[in-house]
């Protein structure tokens, strides 16, 4: 196991630059995961990881080691990709010993390893067979399993699962998750699929255009989002956004008006509110009217059937919103119920740079305290 370290790592392709000067630390045993959509950067930085891919400038070190002009194969590293990328004509067991045979390590430490991994992933059945005879997610065990004979210091995974259906991707996920609390390898993953992210990161590195967005622990960062991109692209459904202003206390967009806006933005400024479809909650009656926030009529559009959860897809005062809560049946388009904002729940942004903007006790707070 090892600690990875990029210091001020850029890749530039002539006047393109694809990756930004990346600063970061994957801790020794952490899963880490590059979440970002196409062309973000994320696998060039992968890449330049495994030496696939030449950095531009900047320093690279697995351990103790500076690896950043070393080849692949003297980083003692083992990717996975997207394809499989299995030899057909060999059986299962001599896809899993080939990698050691070229390493000229000897028989019975080649079957060890083989037979030690087919029983962590559940091909000890199967090591006779060739890969036609597999299906999608044995393939993929199989491509884990040859990563995982060469007991490297760090695992580089590129969107492994991308091929799979999405019982199997799920499925997958979990072995994943059980490999890494088994053998405590660090391990960076690279995927577009935020749920991957979410549910099998200590960590996420959300990256965008080549520039890091913000890294965090799942939770923090979908709780905290730090720029309008991360609160669009953490989450499903995705984060309601309202553009708007600052009107004394507050938050006016079009016919849409919240009573206190709880930022630290001053009267008139331009704001964005963010706030998750989970988070907007139905009234049940007028006891439970006098709980805190906002309450608004909620018009209904569309309705989603999730089997556990009902999704609803309506508007408050012009404003378009998804509505995430407990399974409702019965609801049609053009029903009318009430629901309510809770201030605790609101996120805020500046349109302008698309940062996150402090919380505070409304506009008036924030024209007397600031410059």
């Amino acid at each position: 196991m090892a600690e990875i370290r990029l210091e001020k790592v850029r890749k530039t392709y002539g006047n393109v630059v694809a990756v930004h000067g990346v600063d970061l630390c994957i801790g020794d045993g952490e899963l880490l995961v590059f979440l970002g959509p196409s062309g973000c950067g994320k696998s060039t930085t992968l890449r330049m990881i495994a030496g696939l891919e030449e950095i531009s400038s900047g320093t690279i070190r697995i351990g103790e080691r500076d690896v950043t002009t070393l080849e692949p194969k003297d980083r003692n590293i083992a990717m996975v990709f997207q394809n499989y990328a299995l030899y057909p004509h060999k059986t299962i067991y001599d896809n899993l010993a080939f990698g050691l045979r070229m390493r000229k390590m000897g028989r019975d430490q080649i079957d060890a390893r083989v037979r030690k991994a087919a029983a962590m992933l559940g091909l000890a059945e199967l090591l006779g067979r060739r890969p036609k005879q597999l299906s999608g997610g044995q393939m993929q065990r199989v491509a884990l399993g040859r990563a995982l004979v060469r007991e490297p210091d760090v695992f580089l995974l590129d969107e492994p699962l991308s091929n799979l259906d999405a019982k199997l991707r799920a499925r997958m996920r979990e072995e994943i998750a059980r490999l890494h609390q088994e053998i405590g390898t660090s391990m960076v993953y690279v995927t577009h699929d935020q749920v991957e992210a979410m549910t099998l990161a200590d960590r996420i590195v959300i990256m965008r255009d080549g520039h890091v967005q913000q890294i965090g622990a799942p939770l923090a960062v979908y709780d905290r989002p730090a720029n309008l991109f991360v609160a669009g692209f953490i989450g499903s459904p995705e984060m309601n956004l309202i553009e708007g202003r600052i009107d004394g206390a507050r938050f006016v967009a079009d016919r849409f008006v919240l009573p206190a806006a709880p930022v630290a933005a001053r009267s008139g400024a331009a704001v964005v509110l963010g706030i998750r479809p989970e988070h907007i909650a139905l009234v049940h009656g007028a006891g439970d009217r006098d709980q805190g926030g906002a309450d608004f009529d909620f018009t209904v559009r569309l309705i989603e059937q999730l089997g556990a959860q009902t999704l609803c897809i309506g508007e408050i005062a012009g404003q378009r919103l998804r509505i995430l809560g407990e399974r409702v049946d019965g609801w049609a388009p053009g029903r009318s119920v009430r629901v309510r904002l809770q201030p605790a729940r609101l996120h805020w942004f500046d349109p302008s740079g698309g940062q996150r903007l402090p919380s505070g006790t409304g506009a008036h707070r924030a024209q007397t305290t600031g410059p």
